[in-house]
């Protein structure tokens, strides 16, 4: 295969765990590479960078069930203007539990490289993504990253999951001491994060 351009896609981009992600995806990879963040929002100049490779990775958060909009502007300058068909790989991590809650998506991916002329290749759906680089867990998702890199090196891009080994009551439990612990820092009480009216109305 050629050269690989990497796409931090994520709105937080130097201080992601998308970039964290990207770094164990490096560990594995032996190819030639460019990297790119969406928040530089020089699309043009990534663009003509693109036209030297024959394969794209994005790596972003799922948010409200799609793609970050950043990523989405990316994506739309892209079609604007078109590029030699590439091979479209994807790493996106979301908070739920569940691998699955990422398929809407890469249907948007997957879309996406229909009306470009592209190819979707290999795929990571991480359950717990945002969780993994802050626990000793975060040794399972390298692995998965590195099984990707193999993989899309070998020319046989694979489709893979990873989730966090807890269960559903586990799971909800440490969700609900981290979202309270994160209310607390800004001034906000149980209920107040509870509460559904909406702040002056």
């Amino acid at each position: 295969m050629g050269k690989l351009m990497i796409v931090n896609g994520s709105p937080r981009a130097p201080k992601s765990n998308s970039k964290q992600y990207i770094q164990a995806f490096l560990s594995a990879w032996s190819g030639e590479y460019e990297q790119y963040s969406v928040t530089q929002r020089q699309h043009a100049a990534c663009l003509e960078r693109l036209e030297g490779c024959s394969d794209l990775l994005l790596v972003f958060p799922l948010y409200t069930d799609g793609l970050p909009s950043g990523l989405m502007e990316f994506l739309k300058a892209m079609l604007e203007q078109p590029a030699a068909p590439l091979t479209v790989h994807v790493v996106i991590n979301c908070g739920f539990r569940e691998p699955h809650q990422n398929d809407v998506a890469i249907d948007m991916i997957r879309l996406f490289c229909k009306r470009g002329g592209h190819r979707l290749g290999g795929v990571l759906r991480m359950g717990c993504g945002e969780a993994f680089p802050s626990t000793p867990f975060m040794g399972m998702a390298r692995r998965k990253l590195r099984k990707l890199a193999r993989s899309i090196q070998n020319g046989r891009p694979a489709q893979l999951s990873i989730t966090m080994p807890l269960t559903r009551g586990m799971f909800l439990r440490a969700a609900n001491r981290y979202w309270l612990s994160r209310g607390a820092q800004f001034g906000n009480a149980q209920a107040q994060m509870a509460s559904m009216d909406i702040e002056g109305s």
